[in-house]
């Protein structure tokens, strides 16, 4: 067995059944499989539980980063001797290159990438290529192109004590994977020479590879941490694969190189014939431009809108994402598992990506910016992913109709191993009457009652504007208030929400981010207005979820205030009085009190405050005078916290170091969110 669960339970409830159904589909080859389960049910650890059984390398897809971190955080605590790793974009801000035809604007690309996370991605790659026991926790950026793994794996430096190579030698080695020479600190991908050493730290890990040479033999690998500098290990081999993962060797490149010219004199004689002739003098000055740097470097900016040609792939074949570095077998058969988080979320969302892509990229190539072939620099198709992907179990309370459709067995895991019971549904009119004050003053009433309990509220409203105004009101009326919607920014997503959960504030006022994944354990009440409103924000699958926000807590309630029962408030509400009934049976059979869950709050701002609060320019001066009596002692120090926070998967903290890092050494932060902008005169 290549992998190894660690848990101090015991599966309990429906968990039991559902993974022996689950795995008994896997045996028979089922393709598609679904998990309904619950909120609080314990879907992740089902899915952990038939991980261990299939013992397969498996990937697990989530719809956005945030998701995808707590994900992995949870496998490694259930797999601490295998390798989970965490697979997303690299970018902590991206603006794709565009053309916008009506004004005649060019938008350069413009992106900030974040090195941490690509050391992750690399590390995710490195895995797959080298061990069987390997948990990729990915968002949708696992079908997005990405470089040959066959390239990836041919390039790579493997150097063993008593090897007869000289110092030189590695260094060119070195520089032929794309490595950087550096006289300052390591970061992944980079080394540097002091006397007859080589301290080499690898893409995938944050530490120091020291090779030191006698001659033209390497006498010994020593491991070191690259913060105390304490040596860990003596090595007999090390591994070291490539910098960047676009990887061609110098004949493949040639021969790319030939078929960029060949495509680029094509694309011009249609121009030509057209009459495009800004357009066909544009693209042939940008196009000859790119390959000189290819043929002198190497490398250029934007070198994948030409990954085509390095992968010696035909016009419209699909390119190679991370699902090409799984395993497959001899016919081109899926070898893993592919678990789908939020399926109902996140498969509409890989079904998606590619006709927005698509459509960017025609522009840039009508208009003379980019050769035809860019347009094969792109997310995969829906089909193409479908081919790609290995068995699939789907886990949502709300499961789409794709994977209604497409699902062999649908496995139910309704009970809860903690009792906790669906709640309680009252449905109330939305308009007054005489007898009845109307959904907002009668949901005033049960807030102040609620809030007296020292419970919390959550209200969802049907727009922003909505928002902002219930909660002005509620604070004119006397109710603690704040509301939250996708224009508040992270950080202040992350205090309100801690603020929430410590009582700061009694009644938090949303849209439609009081969904998916927020854990409020000591949220009693929820108030879906105007919850007769059919469409996206009242739909069954919208009206389900966030009715199981008030499932952690045992006195849970939703109001759900409506003057017509639509079909979707409907089926919701039979959906949960379904559920309500099992987990009361199931709790009378086994003698089961339910409580409340308790959760630690975790207030990530108290970490952050300095940074965010104070601003980056205050944290400066605070740190500046110890800076000046001991730099290289406070960087050191700052640099172990911020590996330490991306080791915990915590990047907004890691961001902030790495920004205050930059500040003390006198280095410029790089803004964000910034667009080059230039005008094409025609």
């Amino acid at each position: 067995m290549n992998f190894h669960l660690k848990s101090d339970w015991e599966p309990a409830g429906d968990q039991p059944e559902a993974i022996k159904k689950l795995y008994t589909g896997i045996e028979a080859g089922m393709r598609y499989q679904t998990l309904l389960g619950v909120t609080g049910s314990g879907k992740t650890f089902t899915a952990a539980n038939i991980i261990a059984k299939v013992d397969k390398p498996t990937l697990v897809i989530a719809h956005n980063k945030t998701l995808a971190a707590q994900l992995a955080q949870e496998y490694r605590l259930f797999f601490p001797d295998n390798a989970v790793h965490y697979f997303v974009s690299y970018y902590d801000y991206y603006q794709p290159e565009a053309y916008l035809p009506t004004s005649d604007t060019y938008i350069e690309k413009d992106a900030s990438i974040n090195e941490e996370i690509d050391r992750l991605r690399h590390a995710s790659t490195q895995a797959l290529l080298s061990r069987k026991d390997v948990i990729i926790v990915a968002s949708v950026s696992c079908i997005y192109g990405l470089g040959s793994p066959a390239e990836y794996l041919k390039v790579n430096l493997k150097l063993t004590v008593g090897d007869r190579i000289s110092r030189n030698d590695v260094i060119r080695k070195l520089v032929a994977v794309y490595f950087d020479r550096t006289n300052a600190d390591l970061r992944p991908g980079t080394f540097r020479g002091i006397g007859n050493t080589l301290e080499i730290m690898p893409t995938g890990e944050i530490m120091i590879y020291q090779c030191t040479f006698s001659g033209n033999e390497l006498i010994s690998i020593q491991k070191i941490d690259p913060i105390s500098r304490a040596i860990v290990s003596e090595e007999q081999s090390v591994f070291f694969f490539p910098a960047k993962h676009f990887i061609t060797d110098v004949d493949e490149r040639m021969r790319a190189v030939t078929d960029i010219r060949a495509e680029l004199k094509e694309r011009l004689k249609v121009f030509e014939k057209e009459g495009k002739l800004l357009e066909g003098e544009r693209l042939k000055r940008r196009t000859n431009y790119d390959i000189a740097m290819i043929e002198e470097v190497g490398y250029c900016n934007g070198i994948e809108n030409y990954s085509r040609h390095f992968a010696g792939k035909a016009a419209g074949e699909p390119p190679e994402t991370l699902l090409s570095y799984f395993p497959h077998l001899a016919d081109g058969t899926a070898d893993f598992l592919t678990i789908i988080d939020e399926s109902h979320v996140t498969v509409p969302q890989i079904r998606g990506m590619y006709a927005g892509d698509q459509s960017r990229k025609n522009t840039l190539i009508e208009h003379g910016f980019r050769l035809p072939s860019a347009a094969d620099n792109r997310p995969l198709q829906f089909p193409e992913w479908e081919k790609r992907v290995g068995q699939i179990i789907f886990t949502s309370a709300t499961p789409g109709d794709y994977e209604r459709t497409h699902s062999e067995q649908v496995v139910e895991q309704v009970i809860r191993p903690t009792g906790l019971i669906d709640p309680e549904l009252i449905v109330r009119p939305v308009a007054a009457t005489k007898k009845y004050s109307g959904q907002i003053a009668d949901f005033i009433d049960e807030a102040v009652t609620t809030a007296k309990r020292d419970e919390r509220i959550l209200v969802t409203t049907l727009t922003k504007k909505m928002a902002e105004d219930l909660s002005v009101y509620l604070k004119e009326k006397g109710v603690r208030a704040d509301y939250l919607h996708s224009d508040i920014k992270t950080m202040d997503r992350i205090r309100i929400l801690t603020e929430f959960r410590k009582g700061t504030f009694d009644c938090l006022v949303g849209v439609n981010l009081l969904r998916e994944g927020l854990d409020l354990p000591e949220v009693s009440l929820v108030a879906i207005l105007d919850a007769d409103k059919e469409g996206f924000l009242r739909s069954e699958t919208s009206l389900i979820q966030t009715i199981g926000r008030a499932a952690r807590n045992v006195s849970g309630r939703v109001l759900l205030y409506a003057d017509v029962m639509t079909n979707s408030l409907t089926r919701a509400i039979d959906e949960t009085n379904r559920r309500r009934e099992i987990q009361v049976a199931y709790n009378v059979k086994h003698g089961i009190t339910p409580t409340s869950i308790k959760k630690k709050i975790h207030d990530i701002t108290e970490e952050l405050a300095t940074v965010h609060e104070k601003t980056l320019k205050e944290l400066f001066l605070l740190d500046k005078k110890a800076f000046d009596k001991d730099p290289k002692k406070i960087i050191k120090q700052k640099e172990k916290q911020m590996h330490a926070a991306v080791k915990e998967l915590d990047f907004e903290t890691a961001a902030l170091l790495r920004d205050e890092i930059k500040m003390l050494k006198g280095e410029p932060v790089n803004p964000r969110g910034n667009v080059a902008v230039r005008k094409k005169k025609s």
